[in-house]
């Protein structure tokens, strides 16, 4: 029996849109109610989120048989970090601040097992394998993980070219917020300098082998992004989706007071 089919990845290279959302409660409960949302993909946040290996486990097993695939993000591209959260069971990964095509293709690397790559072979511990119920994992595992790398910085879109290039990157994923920091526009995602960066950037993902991917809070942007190219597209965030209602159903009532 192999690893188990990773149906967002065969989605991308069937070139279907895929439509996702942040999930950053870094709890099991709310992941798993907006996993009835219908969301092609969700993204279980260990960046900006205070998600752990327990709790993005936790996460990972709410979502098992849902509709909504999980995306797993890591804070930063450590090869231990990405051993652990594959044994855990996440299929794939987006991985931030990648700048320069070596850190992709050492990135391939952790994701893999030898002789391909340098991940640990400790399958019949792991999740992954359902605890060795999978006895033919470990030789069909690397063709299931999804490697999806986040470009956000001018460093990373002066690589793009030769990121692109890299085997085993499936998708690149351009990062507005940061990419406009660095860009010395902090906050000026909409700002004509950042918008012509993150168009062109997509354009050349979109053309090559790999899927390109983005965030979008507003309705405008998501358009914009899509018609650029973005094949798999995040357009909200659950925490704030919850603040924005939240503040809205107060201030209603406010004004009647």
């Amino acid at each position: 029996m192999p690893a188990p089919t990773n149906m967002f990845k065969q989605r991308l290279k069937q070139g279907e849109l895929v439509i996702g959302c942040w999930a950053g409660f870094a709890d099991p409960y709310p992941t798993e109610l907006m996993a009835t949302a219908g969301f092609d993909w969700l993204v279980i946040d260990g960046e900006h989120a205070p998600n752990d290996l327990n709790s993005i486990t936790a996460q990972l097993q709410v979502l098992e048989g849902k509709h909504s695939e999980a995306v797993v993000r890591l804070p930063v591209g450590n090869e231990w970090l990405i051993k652990q959260m594959l044994d855990a069971g996440a299929q794939t990964l987006l991985i931030p601040m990648v700048e320069s095509a070596e850190q992709a293709r050492e990135l391939v690397r952790a994701c893999r097992y030898p002789p391909e790559g340098i991940r640990g072979s400790g399958a019949a511990l792991a999740r992954a394998s359902q605890f060795a119920a999978i006895p033919d994992y470990a030789q069909t595992a690397n063709a299931q993980i999804c490697l999806l790398v986040q470009v956000e910085t001018v460093k990373g879109m002066n690589a793009l070219d030769e990121i692109l290039a890299v085997e085993g990157v499936d998708g690149v994923f351009i990062g507005p917020s940061d990419l406009a920091a660095d860009m010395g526009l902090l906050g000026q995602t909409e700002h004509p300098e950042v918008r012509a960066a993150i168009e062109a950037g997509l354009g050349k993902i979109a053309a090559s082998d790999k899927a390109a991917g983005i965030l979008a809070l507003a309705d405008e942007a998501a358009d914009l992004y899509r018609a650029w190219g973005a094949q798999f597209l995040a357009v909200g965030i659950d925490v704030v989706m919850l603040a924005q209602a939240a503040r809205a159903l107060m201030a209603s009532w406010d004004a009647k007071r």
